[in-house]
């Protein structure tokens, strides 16, 4: 069943609930359990503007590819969250690139809650990072933008 928007559940504030769906979140950012991801901090990627939006997915791979791309110099972290709010797919991951978003790639202006981190997982070869970052940087040059800018 294909839908636009993500219904998540609402946590009755005292934590994680068993059975609340959860995502993950890939970034360089040092956070704690029960911390707050929130938007209108400088942006992992592209121009580096305060973001509009947060990302989220369902895939580890996609978790480990904002890990691995994110702009800072902290260890790469993986994060278990759960959205405080509605989420929607992400437009640069989805529309323009892989229709259907079998990423399972989401944004969202509400915040996610940092419920666990996955201590163990294998990144990308560094071959396969340099060449998304040359990409990536091409596509700069050509003057194409995320929509989540």
């Amino acid at each position: 069943m294909a839908t636009d928007k993500k219904q998540p559940q609402k946590t009755n504030g005292q934590g994680s609930t068993p059975f609340a769906q959860t995502y993950f979140h890939g970034t360089k950012v040092d956070l704690k359990i029960g911390d707050l991801i929130e938007v209108g901090y400088s942006s992992n990627y592209g121009q580096r503007k305060n973001a509009k939006y947060i990302f989220l997915s369902e895939t580890l791979d996609a978790a480990i590819w904002g890990a691995e791309l994110a702009f800072g110099e902290g260890r790469e972290r993986i994060y278990l969250v759960e959205p405080q709010g509605q989420i929607e797919d992400d437009p640069d991951l989805t529309d323009k690139k892989f229709p259907g978003n079998p990423t399972k790639s989401y944004r969202s202006t509400e915040p996610f809650r940092v419920v666990g981190e996955v201590t163990v997982w294998q990144g990308h070869p560094v071959e396969h990072i340099d060449t998304m970052k040359e990409h990536l940087k091409k596509l700069k040059a050509q003057g194409i933008n995320s929509l989540n800018d």
